[in-house]
């Protein structure tokens, strides 16, 4: 069943051959490599500058913020001078809200709806964090680690009081080192991943070997959290954010014993998933992943979906780091120029080895930072969507009455009907009931996705007739 647009008299741009959706690693690989085939290609992206999540305010930081986030970060400095110097024409501050099937893409920008006619799309649009539905978490002083990090590449702001980090994942080990080399005063990390299973290594032996330079990364983060004489508690459970009208301690279990940490501050964290909202709303084809724990968007070996002329790069494919992405990004670059005839005798085959090198390590990765059950699917009490206040208690009833999809639960609760359309509560609402009714996550299905996919104004709608 197709996506009912909404009907618009903006007035469209020119026909693009491409239109690129997010200027992070891959939206920019992707341009250029379709640019430097010939296409005419539009880049657009939110933010003020290019870069993504992981490069953002790369084109406006300084030598301290640089020597603070790392070499890592500071790499997007090449990709990003590449867009400047290549004249693509990129859109800054432009928000998708509606992508119809025949690839009209409807943007906001300057407080004025616009509409862009084009043959191909790449939706580069990556990874958000994965739902951490936990006692306490909607109380004020609990933030994610990725808006920690927002804050601090985006206005080298950091917290004025202790913080404790809690959940796994690189990520949080990165923000951590991170932290501590910003002067910011980390009271506890509590690591709830399962701790490494040696049988588990050994039997990835040889992904270790082929992705050690991550492996050494995060053995130098953890390095350097450790040095630091950080509190670090292994195998947390129980974990709960308590306090009346904001964040005043954590319990937690570790290695056996109940734990307590009194605190203002509490940063969550439990890896990234696919940012699937744009696809999920043109009806592409997803499976569940059941080692990502996540949908995926199934593509063909150029990143192509199950619409044609729609492709999907970076970690909204799957989760592969920064410089996976860029490598899909270009692979799907070249994609789209071979399928307008704009490409040459290339096959792709260089990119697709590269990027199963790189990938070789995510298989142990996946198992090591397997988030627990406890964190996914929640006891009753929990808010699971936040902006409605339902709990993972109202699910479980409406599926005891007979509801056995995202869909059905939301006529009856109204669970994911706010702000953020199910952003923050839609895996968790599939694992729910997934569980609950004792089926695949794949038959019990997502959410159904409809435009506008961001705010607007009736008066913004209005400036674009």
């Amino acid at each position: 069943m197709s996506n009912p647009a909404i009907p618009l008299n903006d007035a469209p741009s020119q026909l693009r051959d491409l239109v690129v959706i997010g200027a992070g690693p891959a939206g920019m690989a992707a341009a250029l490599a379709a640019q430097r085939r010939g296409l005419d290609v539009l880049l657009l992206d939110e933010q003020p500058q290019v870069g993504g999540q992981i490069y953002r305010s790369i084109t406006q930081t300084d030598a301290q913020r640089e020597r603070i986030l790392g070499a890592d970060y500071v790499y997007g400095k090449s990709l990003a001078e590449q867009v400047r110097a290549s004249g693509l024409t990129h859109w800054a501050g432009a928000s998708v809200w509606q992508i119809d099937p025949e690839k009209t893409v409807h943007v906001l920008r300057n407080d004025r709806t616009t509409r862009i006619e084009t043959k191909s799309l790449v939706i580069a649009t990556g990874a958000m964090e994965r739902p951490f539905p936990v006692p306490g978490w909607t109380l004020p002083g609990v933030m994610t680690a990725g808006a920690g990090q927002i804050l601090l590449k985006n206005a080298a702001v950091v917290p004025q009081v202790p913080v404790v980090l809690a959940g796994c994942g690189p990520l949080l080990y990165l923000l951590a080192a991170q932290y501590l080399r910003a002067g910011v005063e980390i009271r506890a990390v509590l690591d709830t991943s399962a701790g490494t299973d040696w049988r588990l290594a050994i039997r990835h032996a040889s992904s270790l070997l082929a992705g050690w330079g991550y492996v050494r990364k995060g053995l130098g983060l953890l390095r350097e959290i450790k040095s630091a004489g950080i509190p670090f508690f292994k195998d947390v459970g129980g974990l709960r954010i308590e306090g009346e009208d904001a964040v005043r301690q954590v319990r937690f279990t570790s290695a056996g014993h109940s734990q307590q940490i009194d605190c203002e501050l509490v940063l969550l964290h439990q890896g990234v998933v696919p940012n699937t909202q744009v696809s999920w709303s043109l009806r592409a084809e997803h499976h569940w992943d059941d080692e990502q724990l996540c949908w995926l968007p199934v593509l063909d070996s150029w990143g192509q979906t199950s619409l044609p002329g729609i492709y999907i790069a970076g970690d909204g494919a799957g989760i592969g780091g920064a410089l996976v992405a860029e490598m899909q990004g270009a692979l799907a670059g070249i994609g789209v120029a071979n399928s307008l005839g704009f490409g040459t005798s290339e096959d792709g085959a260089q990119q697709r080895a590269q990027i199963a090198q790189h990938l070789r390590i995510r298989p142990f990765l996946n198992q090591q930072y397997r988030p627990k059950d406890e964190f996914r699917i929640p006891a009753d009490e929990v808010v699971v969507c936040r902006c409605e206040e339902v709990t993972a208690g109202a699910i479980r009833e409406q599926v005891q009455l007979g509801c056995v999809g995202p869909n059905q639960t939301k006529s009856f609760s109204r669970c994911g009907m706010g702000p953020c359309q199910g952003r923050q509560c839609g895996l968790t609402v599939t694992e729910i009931i997934a569980k609950e009714a004792n089926l695949p996550p794949q038959e019990v299905g997502y959410y159904r996705i409809r435009p506008p996919l961001k705010s607007l104004s009736l008066a913004q709608l209005a400036a674009g007739v």
